[in-house]
């Protein structure tokens, strides 16, 4: 087990060991790179993650005589995924002087931090936001992210229901947020594409609201064989242990929102069978096993949602910047869609679009308390 685990570190430490081993360290001068996203809260179970990644990876490089002569320093702020804190947590780390970004997690937090980095020239590079406008639009050319859009899943989660489940009549519930309204509009579009299954309502829930037997209710009455959830996973875990209070079989199908251990720990039994889109499982890779390995050597716990896409956009910009042979916007834009990367999630650069080439969603099942992969 050791001599495994010496391996897959050695795997991480040769890929590090190529930026800036012969630099010589300006002890004021530091590479500021921004961690932003939900670090407290109902969802800092897929903020902390990022954080985490962002550690290590610092940690390494600085040790092997950081980048361009210069060590990384970290600025981590929480903005707990509310959109209104994302936009000061912007200000904040534009002043800080920040060369980068790593997040934001939430989409809508995402959106409304991002013009502020646009006019101030600073690459983003988000481990988790999905929502397809934050790069189709073209508003955001600083925009990157190691997560397909929510399109591309919601694409996965409707062929899956039509295809593989063969269901007929489909409620689609969203929280009303960017991302989960965002993909549960994709995923009403796609399902009401099939001339054998029909959309049986359409509704949006209230984040944090005491009781949803009113939506469970109109859920019943509808008919529908299973539900398409847009959203996270706290309005997940109630809606689903109502339903099972209820004894309602009614399937539940949802997003990488809620495609997170938390959803089970909350929703306990009720999680059983309950099926989520997520980023495909990438842990048999060398360097996600390292990364792995790493994490759990370091803080004692297996990673939580992201961190491998975190870890990635992490080497992303680290190798761009090294690539650039600068922190200047136009450099690190140019290399980031130039030079292709080795990370956890495979090797990966990124399109005109600032989408990751290479990386995409498949779909799981809870089974016996855990998230398994369906091939």
């Amino acid at each position: 087990m050791k001599n495994n685990l010496l391996f897959r570190w050695t795997l991480i430490s040769i890929f590090l060991l190529t930026f800036g081993t012969t630099s010589i360290i300006q002890a004021a001068d530091t590479i500021k790179i921004g961690i932003a996203g939900a670090h407290t809260g109902d969802l800092a179970s897929y903020g902390l993650p990022t954080v985490k990644a962002a550690e290590l990876i610092a940690k390494t490089v600085n040790a092997k005589g950081g980048i361009l002569g210069k060590k990384i320093q970290l600025l981590v702020e929480d903005e707990a995924c509310k959109p209104e804190l994302a936009t000061n947590v912007a200000t904040k780390l534009v002043s800080a002087k920040a060369n980068a970004v790593i997040g934001h997690i939430c989409s809508g937090a995402t959106k409304a931090a991002l013009r502020t980095y646009k006019d101030a020239g600073i690459i983003v590079i988000s481990p988790s936001a999905t929502s397809p406008e934050l790069s189709l639009s073209g508003q955001y050319p600083n925009f990157h992210r190691t997560i397909a859009p929510d399109d591309t899943q919601a694409r996965l989660v409707a062929d899956f229901a039509l295809n593989t489940l063969k269901l007929k009549k489909i409620a689609v519930i969203h929280d009303k947020g960017d991302y989960g309204k965002g993909f549960a509009e994709y995923a009403k579009i796609y399902l009401e594409e099939s001339k054998d299954a029909k959309v049986v309502l359409y509704e949006g829930i209230t984040p944090g609201a005491v009781d949803y037997s009113a939506i469970v209710q109109k859920i019943k009455y509808s008919g529908a064989d299973a539900i398409v959830y847009g959203g996270y996973h706290p309005e997940a875990a109630s809606v689903v242990q109502l339903m099972r209070k209820r004894n309602m079989k009614t399937i539940f199908i949802s997003d990488d929102g809620v495609k997170d251990q938390m959803f089970i720990k909350v929703a306990a039994a009720a999680a059983e069978g309950v099926y989520a889109s997520g980023p495909k499982d990438t842990t048999k890779n060398p360097l996600a096993i390292a990364a792995i390995a790493e994490h759990t050597k370091a803080y004692g716990i297996e990673p939580g949602s992201f961190y491998l896409n975190a870890y990635s956009a992490m080497l992303a910009i680290v190798n761009a910047i090294d690539k650039a042979k600068s922190t200047e916007y136009k450099a690190v834009h140019k290399a980031l869609r130039t030079h292709s990367i080795d990370t956890p999630l495979g090797k990966i650069k990124f399109n005109d679009r600032g989408d990751a080439i290479g990386v995409g969603f498949s779909m799981y099942q809870v089974r016996k308390g855990v998230y398994v992969e369906l091939k």
